[in-house]
């Protein structure tokens, strides 16, 4: 997920979904409240320590970019 959003500058939450389960399985991904798949709240912990605040969540898009 980093070196695509570090590469292209923009990681959209469905393209990191579907990586996530087809390299590591659904029990990493989950339906959220608002009817959306999401990712693992754990994974996104991680994926935030590992941009150390580089990225930023646009909510409106549902996309990471990268600054």
């Amino acid at each position: 997920m980093l070196q695509e959003l570090k590469s292209a500058g923009i990681l959209y939450q469905s393209n990191a979904v579907d990586y996530i389960r087809t390299h590591f399985g659904e029990q990493f991904i989950y339906v959220n409240d608002n009817g959306n798949q999401s990712i693992d709240k754990e994974v996104k912990k991680l994926f935030k320590k590992m941009h150390g605040g580089r990225a930023a969540w646009e909510r409106d898009g549902f996309f990471w970019g990268w600054s």
